[in-house]
């Protein structure tokens, strides 16, 4: 039995490295269906799930599994809206594009952008968080000195910025190699944790009778929903997908089935190889720990290096996609002109965003950099629906699935913010400051701007 695993994390090992060659390849040529797939599927698959898997225990505990199926449902819902904006206006700037569409110029389309923008940089505290988590860990294994998880977690931010003025297509290249290893690696842990589970006595902490309310189920999958939010990088590329009438719909929709089914299962092997103890005690880095059952000290080692390449990667991806929305925003004037300037030889936005990133990161709890990255992409999503809705008809699709996908939204939105608030106030408190601050921000440079006669 054990061999036939192995030999189906080969096969499937061998079709991932065929499909990822996407990050390889030149842009200027035409993007075909496995690559637009693998665009997608990396940009979910990067490190949110390092990073927000035990959170999740910590709050659905045996209804884990139930929490990400829950917002991959969400998600899926919501891709229905993207493939429809991407295929009538299929454009790089992505949701920057289809929000401006929905709602013009404005206050509000300027404060969405803006909160786009915010929402990656959020994304790259987390990220950084978690490297930092893993980090200690690895060096404790060598018997080296194991420093505080913020400096780790700063000295990435700083090292992949640092990649990212030297040269893009290195960028490019980091991803390509990074995508292919984390997806092999993750794998494997899914072909061993599934032989592993047999004869488990954890096993039953996934029986029912084990999970929080319905309520918690909801709010721990929008706690997680972050891990989920990168399949919306397929809009960016859509102007170069070939066959866009085919391919579009087939990659959102492939794309984020798959990873559905990964996290599933990744959180079923997880809650049933390790006690909830043990889960809560090493929440930071779960997934390294559920390896130890299975494969001991080897495989919490090869599961924490590919932690670490994960979020290293996610880290220099999201510094690249979020200088390209800050210059898009700045571009269509929802941000000041001085943003399409450059430093060195990229977009100042590169610098502002790696430094608020560092802001973050090393002020925020990896709680709360998860609340308000979720509550961000949430609206953003909600957004995007609506749009989808209001222009149904220029759109030709169907107008229910993306009210549905909008109501969704809002009401995992304020569940999230809900539950977070008889608990820890603060995150609410500053997920909510965030989206009024670009609104605010948004309102106060369109007033300016009005004033001097633009």
């Amino acid at each position: 039995m054990l061999l036939f695993y192995f030999y189906l994390i080969i096969r499937i090992s061998s079709s991932i490295i065929i499909i990822l060659k996407a990050y390889s390849i030149n842009m200027a040529k035409k993007i075909g269906l496995k690559e637009a797939i693998s665009i997608g599927i990396g940009g979910m698959v990067g490190g949110g799930i390092f990073a927000v898997l035990g959170l999740a225990v910590a709050l659905a505990e045996g209804g884990t599994p139930i929490s990400f199926l829950i917002a991959g449902l969400i998600a899926l819902i919501t891709s229905y809206s993207y493939v429809k904006l991407s295929l009538k206006y299929p454009d790089r700037g992505g949701t920057v594009k289809f929000v401006n569409q929905g709602f013009g110029k404005g206050v509000f389309s300027g404060g969405i952008n803006n909160l786009l923008w915010v929402s990656y940089i959020i994304m790259l505290s987390l990220y950084a968080s978690a490297f930092g988590s893993y980090a200690p860990n690895l060096l404790a294994l060598t018997n080296d000195v194991a420093l505080d998880g913020h400096i780790y977690a700063s000295i990435i931010v700083v090292f992949a910025t640092a990649i990212n003025y030297y040269s893009i297509s290195v960028v490019g290249k980091i991803e390509a190699y990074a995508v292919i290893i984390k997806l092999i690696i993750l794998l494997a842990f899914v072909g061993f944790g599934i032989y592993g589970l047999f004869g488990n006595p954890h096993l039953s902490q996934l029986s029912p009778e084990n999970w929080e309310s319905p309520f918690k189920l909801l709010t721990a999958g929008m706690v997680i929903f972050v891990a989920y939010e990168g399949f919306e990088l397929i809009a960016n590329a859509a102007p170069d997908i070939e066959n866009p009438e085919k391919n579009i719909p087939r990659a959102y929709y492939w794309s984020v089935i798959f990873v559905i089914f990964l996290y599933v299962i990744i959180a079923i092997i997880t809650v049933g190889s390790l006690a909830f103890s043990q889960i809560a005690t090493a929440q930071d880095y779960v997934l390294a720990e559920a390896a130890k059952p299975m494969l001991g000290k080897v495989g919490f080692t090869i599961i924490t290096v590919a932690a670490l390449i994960s979020t290293f990667s996610a880290i220099n991806a999201s510094l690249y996609g979020g200088t390209k929305v800050n210059y898009e925003i700045s571009e269509d004037d929802e941000l000041p002109h001085e943003f399409t300037s450059k430093l060195w030889n990229q977009p100042i936005g590169l610098m502002v965003t790696a430094v608020l990133t560092l802001i973050l990161v090393n002020t925020l709890k990896l709680e709360s950099i998860s609340t308000a990255g979720s509550v961000g992409f949430l609206l953003i999503f909600a957004v995007v629906n609506f749009t989808g809705f209001k222009l149904s008809k220029e759109l030709n699709a169907n107008r229910i699935i993306p009210v549905i996908g909008f109501v969704f939204c809002l009401i995992a939105m304020i569940a999230l913010l809900v539950q977070h608030f008889s608990v820890s106030q603060s995150d609410v408190y500053i997920a909510l400051g965030i989206i009024l601050f670009c609104f605010l921000f948004e309102f106060i440079y369109k007033q300016t701007e009005k004033s001097k006669g633009f």
